[in-house]
């Protein structure tokens, strides 16, 4: 499988659902999925170009939940976390993502991640900089940690190409629900 074509054919098959009115249905969707959590630490991302937009779903979880925004610490490094709150002040980080101006550095036990492309077996492809993968790991290597793709249903490919060294995802979103896994067990044939 050639990533490049598959990162080609999601990023056109995002654009064309983006701004289509899906995002309220996928933003209900998830809060479904997250369930009724109170006390925990949530990570999402702040949407960049066409990707689908969680802010409605983290504004209603930061009522009773503290919710971090990711940041990149360095090439070949995992994500830190930067808590926000509703209305805290914003500015550019890498690569273009928007990142709170200030916060406490906190460790999630939630993740919405976002992606290119997924398949039913909750593997994703995403920018190509393994930020997440390395990130999932630690996470994971730590204790306990989920995560939970969020994309337009569209985004969903019949296989993407894994590495070893790529995490699965426990579920991911969309608009129609969750759409992949899934995959309960994380070791792989």
């Amino acid at each position: 499988m050639d990533k490049a074509d598959i990162r080609r054919r999601a990023f056109a098959a995002r654009a064309e659902a983006h701004g289509t009115g899906r995002d309220e249905a996928a933003n209900a969707a998830l809060l479904r999925e997250i369930g009724d959590v109170a006390g925990r630490v949530i990570s999402a991302y702040w949407p960049m170009r066409t990707e689908i937009d969680p802010r409605p779903a983290i504004t209603a979880l930061a009522a009773a939940n503290r919710i971090c925004l990711p940041v990149i610490a360095g090439k070949g490094l995992p994500l830190t976390f930067r808590e926000w709150s509703p209305g805290a002040a914003m500015t550019a980080g890498p690569f273009g993502a928007e990142i709170p101006a200030e916060g406490e550095m906190l460790t999630p036990d939630i993740l919405i991640v976002p992606l290119v492309a997924f398949d039913a077996a909750g593997d994703r492809l995403g920018y190509g900089g393994g930020f997440y993968d390395r990130t999932l790991a630690k996470l994971r290597a730590a204790g306990r940690v989920r995560a939970i793709g969020f994309a337009y249903a569209a985004q969903q490919m019949p296989e993407v190409p894994v590495e070893p060294t790529d995490q699965r995802l426990d579920v991911v979103v969309t608009e129609d629900g969750p759409a992949a896994p899934l995959a309960r067990a994380r070791d792989r044939a």
